[in-house]
């Protein structure tokens, strides 16, 4: 008997797709999407049977999805290459390695268990954007799909490869203590052996795998993952500490002192090191990191420019792509870095190792590098509760009354607004560099704020007030995840 099929279509997000399973998504609902995605690919690159790259996270459920998926991808007539148990970057690098067509890495990344998902690409080094999902939500929902006759083969041994690939180029010389967290998520298996490889000394924290995630997410925009690093940092007197989320493509950093670093400003640091080498270069940062990029001494001698851009890996991945910049940060965690120092793609692991080859090549601690840095207060990310049917609507009501407040030259903590970027929600910016950011959560049902200013912690919250008195008055906010 046909299962009956299940998908939501708010489970197509911006740039992947995220579903609680089996609530949002069955089995057969999971066919559909693997039927749905083979016949994208094959009308994007016009072959009948192009080839696939697939792989999953350690989730209990993960391998049956991707057998579900595999199954629509071959119905199709696509030619599955399994590389089993993988990151996210391990997929990417992949389709490098093995000249495919296309990828789909069965992931929910640091979403809480129960969640599911796929990223998917299929230009090298790129995942899907917005264009891409919505073709791809058409041709699943609507059941347009190609048929064909697929196959399927098995890589071995591809976790190996990766990793040498890795550690062969980024040899260290000097001996740096680091505690690598992975809260039980999949880059437990990866993260200490590459690190250890290039010359680290390792001091592992969660890394064996549990897909119950036992004591918290893992995910290092979480300020208890990043509290649990700091612990252990102090505890062991270590270098530098190392937090990873769920798939591997992003890292968070914490100084030898235990002080949290946001990962914007580690961006800021590596784009500092880099544009000695590289003068002349261009940067990408999202439009959740610091105004400091802008400003930037180091980066305004060596002739760099930094573009502010939409927040979300696939967007700043292409940004860096079509601008051919060095690199791209975004202050979730996830870091771009193009040829020559790699192939565009996010990967937490080799952004880790960018900062010990910043550690490397200055004979000073970590909290004594960030120290050079202008003193900004930021708040963490907070995400108030939005439902997805409602929280566009509400973020383009909120640019409404922004924009107003700028023209009306109303004052908030005794500044005005000079500076209004609607690239991505709304980002405002004041007189002293103090900023605010409105913006819906991509990949799920919540808005995204984050505040900072250079003046003090005071004004900081004081932006932070305006902003939640915004919301408030709307009447469509739930609870915040985190506040401050």
């Amino acid at each position: 008997m046909q299962q009956n099929i299940k998908i939501d279509p708010y489970g197509f997000r911006e740039y992947d797709a995220r579903w609680l399973y089996e609530e949002n998504i069955n089995k057969a609902g999971v066919e559909n999407l693997g039927k749905g995605l083979g016949t994208q690919i094959i009308n994007h690159t016009t072959k009948n049977n192009p080839r696939v790259i697939v792989g999953h996270d350690y989730r209990s459920y993960s391998e049956e999805i991707k057998t579900a998926l595999k199954k629509g991808l071959k119905e199709t007539g696509c030619y599955v290459e399994d590389i089993g148990l993988s990151l996210s970057p391990m997929v990417y690098f992949a389709q490098f390695k093995l000249n495919a067509d296309a990828i789909a890495m069965v992931t929910a990344s640091h979403n809480e268990n129960g969640w599911t998902g796929v990223k998917m690409g299929i230009k090298k080094g790129l995942t899907h954007a917005p264009e891409e999902m919505k073709e791809l939500k058409e041709i699943t929902l609507s059941e347009k799909f190609l048929s064909g006759h697929g196959n399927e083969k098995q890589i071995e041994n591809f976790q190996q490869v990766y990793k040498e690939d890795l550690i062969k180029s980024n040899k260290i010389d000097k001996k740096i203590k680091a505690v690598v967290a992975c809260g039980n998520g999949t880059a437990g298996i990866f993260a200490p052996d590459i690190l250890r490889g290039i010359g680290c000394d390792v001091i592992e924290l969660d890394c064996n795998l549990d897909w119950t995630f036992p004591k918290y997410n893992p995910n290092p925009e979480d300020l208890e993952m990043l509290h649990e690093i700091a612990k252990s940092v102090k505890e062991n007197n270590a270098d530098i500490g190392f937090g990873f989320d769920g798939d591997g493509d992003r890292v968070g950093v914490i100084d030898d002192k235990g002080n949290e670093i946001f990962s914007d400003k580690i961006g800021l640091l590596i784009a500092r090191n880099l544009s000695v080498k590289h003068q002349n270069s261009k940067f990408v940062v999202d439009v959740k990191s610091t105004g400091l990029y802008s400003k930037d001494k180091i980066l305004i001698e060596n002739n760099c420019d930094t573009i502010y851009w939409k927040t979300g890996h696939s967007h700043i991945k292409r940004k860096v792509n079509t601008e051919k910049a060095l690199a791209g940060f975004e202050k979730s965690g996830h870091f771009f870095f193009n040829q020559p120092l790699g192939y565009g793609y996010d990967d937490g692991i080799n952004s880790a190792i960018q900062v010990c080859h910043l550690l490397n090549n200055q004979n000073k601690k970590m909290s004594e590098i960030i120290n050079e840095l202008p003193v900004t207060y930021q708040s963490p990310t907070m995400a108030p509760y939005c439902r997805d049917d409602e929280k566009y609507q509400v973020v383009e009501e909120l640019v409404k009354q922004v924009e107003e407040i700028k023209t009306n030259q109303t004052k908030i903590d005794e500044q005005v607004i000079i500076e209004v970027l609607t690239v991505n929600g709304v980002r405002f910016s004041f007189e002293d560099g103090s900023w605010g950011l409105i913006r819906a959560s991509s990949n799920k049902p919540s808005l995204v704020i984050v505040t900072e200013s250079p003046s003090s912690e005071m004004r900081k919250k004081k932006i932070f007030d305006f902003i939640d008195d915004l919301l408030q008055k709307t009447g469509k906010i739930g609870d915040y995840d985190q506040k401050i």
